[in-house]
């Protein structure tokens, strides 16, 4: 499914976009001679570069839904022409600009870009004062701001205990119950101090992160159903892979990287956890693991990039089309 180049306008960043495990994702991918390829979150567009610059006929269709994607996708069209185009859509549609054994290779970089924290209007980041957005799409859905208003108590305490993995998520639940109609869950600094407040700053010590970076992170995963995105995407892109062609996903959570883990043990015939009780018989090898173990960044990649400490690659090699 070959798609024409588009028009863009190119708005040139002063954000340094750095991508993740880039040189272990390309190792895992191997982007050889006449090979096409799927990059379902384009973000700064540096894992779609290097794959277009690593041969003349590699081909590579990328996608992102934050509509300043586009606009970063300039400079690739511009320098590799028909060989790469740009869908503005959320990795969930993959299906949409792919067909069954379509790609060489296909890419899921998860989480957030540093465009996206570094830009105060899309209200990711509690160091830049401005509205309570993080949509990463701001078309469609509800901001936080809405969902800290309005959500249910149970809607919350997911939000805030299974998805921020906050251990006081009780006191934090409460506080933002409390503040609601004050305004202060408008922005993302008064947001953040209300959380702040509840949770407390430990004594005698600096934090190693804002106390309210993991209610920030799960509100940010609820808004945008980010976990059920990634279960709904990864079968469709594994149907969307040829045979012998290699899905590569890189996380940064762990609830991000344990539906990929169990999704990459099931595709390769492994029990999904401990708790897998299908008999031998079920478990059908529809692809192979690149490692058993998740790939993580070097220290010297940690030292250049603090943001890839958490990240985790994991990959597989598909060896059959079953019915998804």
């Amino acid at each position: 499914m070959l798609c024409g180049t588009a028009e863009f306008v190119c708005i040139p960043s002063k954000v340094r976009h750095i991508p993740v495990l880039l040189d272990e994702a390309l190792a895992a991918l191997s982007p050889k001679p006449g090979k096409r390829f799927l990059d379902c979150t384009f973000g700064g567009g540096g894992h779609s570069g290097a794959l277009l610059g690593n041969d003349a006929t590699v081909e590579v269709v990328a996608m992102d839904c934050d509509p300043d994607a586009m606009e970063r996708a300039s400079p690739l069209v511009g320098s590799f022409g028909d060989r790469f185009c740009f869908h503005d859509l959320n990795f969930q549609r993959l299906d949409e600009v792919s067909a069954e054994g379509e790609f060489d290779g296909i890419l899921f970089d998860l989480g957030i870009s540093s465009f996206q924290l570094s830009e105060a209007s899309k209200g990711f980041s509690f160091r830049l004062n401005a509205p309570l957005d993080m949509r990463l799409n701001p078309r469609a859905g509800h901001s936080a701001a809405e969902f800290l208003e309005n959500a249910s108590e149970e809607s919350l305490v997911r939000a805030v205990r299974e998805y921020g993995e906050e251990r006081r998520w009780h006191r934090v639940v409460n506080a933002i119950i409390e503040a609601r109609g004050s305004g202060r869950l408008q922005n993302t600094v008064s947001a953040a101090e209300v959380v702040e407040k509840a949770i407390g700053r430990p004594h005698g010590r600096k934090p190693r992160i804002h106390p309210a970076t993991k209610t920030f992170q799960g509100v940010r995963i609820a808004i945008n159903g980010e976990l059920e995105a990634i279960a709904v995407a990864l079968p469709k892109a594994f149907r969307a892979l040829k045979v012998g062609g290699v899905l590569t996903v890189i996380a940064f959570h762990s609830l991000e990287d344990r539906i990929v883990k169990r999704f990459m043990r099931r595709m390769s015939g492994r029990p999904e956890h401990r708790l897998d009780s299908r008999p031998q018989q079920d478990r059908i090898a529809y692809a192979a693991l690149g490692s058993t173990k998740a790939v993580m960044p070097t220290g010297e990649e940690v030292d250049r990039n603090p943001r890839s400490r958490s990240a985790r690659l994991r990959y597989l090699t598909k060896l059959s089309q079953p019915d998804l």
